[in-house]
């Protein structure tokens, strides 16, 4: 009997392909930096920031401070836009997402989140319509563990008082997630209803899951 279902965030619950970019040449473009100079730096911190140990602000910083053209009105403006695009995503929702969730809950299912994310991400999660949905959380930058880390799935398992087997996992397949689910002892479905509006949309369906083409077609398998 499951019991639990445990969702990925991006790409899963939420996308960022339905609303405006701002990823590194965004802000590279804002920053009037060469886009390779501030890839060198924004990427190379890219594990310290899903663990938590360094904060979107913090590399900020250290990336205009490195090439000479920090002013706080530019720091400012690069934070801020970084902020809003990621709490624009959640206005822009599946249609069935929020019905799937309240569907879950009235049949008295638990609801678990893991996903990896930035402490910004981390912030506009919490303050999201969605949060309140979820009876355990485990953000990677919170908990300083990452998928396919087993660590965060069992820390998840642990919270909710469940066995593996009871859960299910859901998500759209990035970071070898649908693997560590399965190793763990969950059943992993591949979520694939944002990936369809995406080029290469085939290549990223992962045959060997149960593929989900939308939010409440979840329901068939609780």
């Amino acid at each position: 009997m499951i019991k639990a279902v445990i969702f990925d965030m991006y790409e899963t619950l939420i996308t960022h392909y339905d609303c405006p970019l701002y990823f590194n040449a965004e802000m590279a473009k804002d920053a009037e930096i060469d886009v390779i100079k501030f890839q060198r730096t924004w990427h190379g911190t890219e594990s310290d920031r899903t663990i938590g140990k360094l904060t979107l602000e913090e590399v900020i910083e250290k990336i205009l401070r490195e090439n000479n053209c920090y002013t706080e009105e530019k720091f400012n403006k690069i934070v801020q836009k970084r902020y809003k695009t990621k709490e624009e995503l959640f206005y822009h929702l599946d249609s069935e997402i929020i019905p799937m969730l309240t569907e879950i809950n009235n049949r008295g299912v638990k609801i678990g989140l893991i996903t990896n994310c930035f402490s910004e991400e981390a912030k506009t999660i919490k303050q999201s319509v969605l949060y309140k949905y979820f009876d355990v959380t485990c953000l990677s930058c919170v908990e300083g563990i990452q998928k396919p880390d087993q660590r965060i799935f069992k820390l998840c398992l642990d919270r909710l008082g469940l066995k593996a087997g009871e859960c299910l996992y859901i998500g759209d397949g990035g970071s070898n997630e649908l693997e560590a689910a399965k190793e763990c002892g969950m059943k992993p479905l591949q979520a694939v209803w944002y990936l369809k509006g995406l080029s290469g949309y085939q290549q990223d369906r992962k045959p060997e899951y149960i593929n989900v083409e939308s939010p409440l077609d979840v329901l068939n398998y609780i």
